[in-house]
C-alpha cells in the first residue's frame, strides 16, 4: 500500500503530459519545438510530439538518442541530392591526384581505407555516434538539473507528482536535448565539405570522405575552375585522414579529451530557477534563448580552462598540420591560395550550426591558435625535413607544446641539436650489451667452425668429396 501515492502521482502526471500531447494545455506544441530550436513546421512539431510520446512511455532511464539520429536524418536527407556517375568520376579523378600529390610532401603514407562519397544525409548517419558521444555529459547534467529544479519549485499540491516522476522527466529533458542536437547535425550536414572539415575525427580512424553536393557549393562565387577546388578539398581531407591513421592514438586522445571537458560542465541551477518559477507557458522562446546563448552553462573552473588549453593546442596543431602539408601538396594549382585563403575565412568565422553547437555544449569547434600552429610546422619543415616533422606524430610526448606554439625557434633548435652524450650508466650498459653480442657471436662461429671435423670416421663423405676425382 505504500507505493500506492507514488502511483497515483506517476498516473496524474502521465495524465497532464497526455494532455499536453493531444493538444489540451496551455502550452502551444509548435511553440515548445520553437523554444526547443526544433523547426514549428506541423512535420517537425508532429515528429516532436511523436518522440516525447516515445520518452512518457520508455522504461528506460537515460537520453534516447535515436530521437537524435532521427532528427538529424530527416533534415539532412530533405536537402540531400544522390551523388551522380559524372560527379563521382570527377572526385574520384581528385582523390587519386590527391593521392601522389601528397605522396611527394609527407612521409605519413595513406590510409588502407577507401575515400567515401556521401551525401548529407549518410554524413549525418556516419558522424551522429560521435556527436552523441561528446554531447551525452551535458545531456545527463541538464536532465538531472531540470528535474531537480522542477522538483524544488514545484507548488506543494505537486511536489509527489514531480517527485514520483522524476524519471519521466529526465527521459523528456534528454530527449529534447537529443532532438536540439539532431537538429545540429542535421544543419551540419548542408555545410561541411568533408569528413574533417570540423576539425575533430568524426568517421572511423583514417577514414576519409568528402560531400560532393556541399563541394559544388562551396566552390560557386569562386571564379575557380570546379576541378581546382575539388582538388584542393581532396588533398585536405586525404592529408587528414593520413594524420589520424599514423598517430593512432591522436583519435582517441582527442574524443575523450572533449568528453573529459563536457563532464565538467554543471548546470546553472540558478538560473534554471529563475526560467522555472517565471516560466510563461505562452512564451516558451525565453527557455530557447537560454539554450542558445549558453547562459545555463556557468564559467568554466580553473580545471576546464586547462583542459580546454591543451585540447585547443592539439586541435590547431592538427589543423596546421594540414594546413602546411596541403599548401605544399596543392603548389601546382594556379588558383590554390585564393581557395585556402576561403577556407581560412570559412573556419574562422564557422556555420551557425557550429556555433549552436558550442552553446549546447560550450565548447567552440575552431582553434584559436591555428595560425601559430600552421607556422610552427613551416618552420619545422624548412629546419629538418618532411619526415622528421612527421615523426614528431609517432608519440603523444613528441607532439609539440603550448610553450612550443609561443617559440617555434626552441623546438626547432632542439630538433637540430646532436644527440646527448651518454652517461657512464648508459655506456655501461651498451659496453655490456656489446660484451654479451660478441660472446654470441664467437660461440656461434666457434660451432660452426667444429662442425666438419665432429664427423666420425665411419661417417659418410660430404658432396664435395664425393665430387673429388680418384687419386692417381
Amino acid at each position: 500500500m505504500s507505493d500506492q501515492p507514488r502511483d497515483d502521482s506517476e498516473d496524474e502526471f502521465r495524465d497532464m503530459l497526455r494532455a499536453f500531447l493531444s493538444g489540451n494545455s496551455e502550452i502551444d506544441p509548435s511553440k515548445l519545438a520553437s523554444a526547443a530550436g526544433l523547426p514549428s513546421d506541423p512535420a517537425a512539431v508532429q515528429q516532436l510530439m511523436a518522440q516525447l510520446q516515445n520518452a512518457m512511455q520508455a522504461s528506460t532511464d537515460g537520453v534516447n538518442w535515436d530521437a537524435a539520429r532521427t532528427q538529424a536524418e530527416q533534415i539532412a536527407g530533405t536537402a540531400s541530392l544522390a551523388v551522380t556517375d559524372q560527379t563521382r568520376a570527377a572526385l574520384d579523378q581528385a582523390l587519386h591526384v590527391a593521392t601522389l600529390w601528397l605522396d611527394e610532401v609527407t612521409s605519413l603514407s595513406d590510409s588502407a581505407v577507401a575515400p567515401r562519397l556521401l551525401t548529407r544525409a549518410e554524413w549525418a548517419t556516419a558522424t551522429i555516434p560521435v556527436w552523441t558521444q561528446l554531447a551525452e555529459p551535458v545531456a545527463v547534467s541538464i536532465s538531472d538539473a531540470l528535474t531537480s529544479v522542477l522538483r524544488d519549485q514545484a507548488p506543494e499540491e505537486m511536489a509527489g507528482m514531480i517527485a514520483g516522476a522524476s524519471q519521466m522527466m529526465r527521459n523528456l529533458g534528454g530527449t529534447l536535448f537529443a532532438m536540439q542536437l539532431g537538429q545540429i547535425v542535421g544543419q551540419l550536414s548542408k555545410e561541411v565539405v568533408s569528413g574533417g572539415d570540423v576539425g575533430i575525427p568524426l568517421l572511423e580512424e583514417g577514414q576519409a570522405a568528402l560531400v560532393p553536393q556541399n563541394v559544388a557549393e562551396f566552390g560557386e562565387g569562386l571564379d575557380i575552375p570546379a576541378e581546382e577546388v575539388q582538388l584542393y578539398l581532396a588533398i585536405r581531407e586525404l592529408a587528414h585522414a593520413r594524420l589520424f591513421r599514423h598517430a593512432r592514438w591522436l583519435r582517441l586522445h582527442v574524443i575523450s579529451s572533449i568528453t573529459e571537458f563536457a563532464k565538467g560542465i554543471t548546470i546553472d541551477t540558478e538560473r534554471l530557477e529563475e526560467l522555472a518559477s517565471s516560466f510563461d507557458p505562452s512564451n516558451p522562446e525565453e527557455l530557447r534563448d537560454a539554450m542558445a546563448s549558453g547562459a545555463l552553462i556557468p564559467p568554466k573552473t580553473e580545471q576546464q580552462l586547462h583542459a580546454l588549453a591543451r585540447l585547443e593546442t592539439t586541435l590547431a596543431l592538427i589543423e596546421g598540420w594540414v594546413d602546411v602539408v596541403t599548401a605544399q601538396a596543392s603548389s601546382r594549382l594556379p588558383r590554390w591560395n585564393a581557395i585556402a585563403e576561403t577556407v581560412r575565412r570559412r573556419r574562422a568565422t564557422g556555420g551557425p550550426a557550429e556555433s549552436a553547437f558550442g552553446s549546447l555544449i560550450g565548447l567552440e569547434l575552431r582553434p584559436r591558435r591555428l595560425r601559430d600552429a600552421a607556422a610552427l610546422w613551416q618552420q619545422v619543415t624548412d629546419a629538418v625535413g618532411q619526415e622528421k616533422r612527421d615523426a614528431l606524430w609517432s608519440h603523444p610526448d613528441l607532439v609539440p607544446t603550448s610553450s612550443d606554439l609561443d617559440e617555434p625557434g626552441a623546438l626547432v633548435a632542439r630538433l637540430l641539436a646532436p644527440a646527448p652524450e651518454p652517461d657512464e650508466m648508459d655506456q655501461a650498459l651498451e659496453d655490456l650489451l656489446r660484451s654479451e653480442e660478441s660472446k654470441g657471436s664467437d660461440s656461434s662461429s666457434d660451432s660452426d667452425s667444429s662442425s666438419p671435423s665432429d664427423s666420425s670416421p665411419g661417417s659418410s663423405p660430404s658432396s664435395d668429396d664425393e665430387d673429388q676425382p680418384p687419386a692417381v
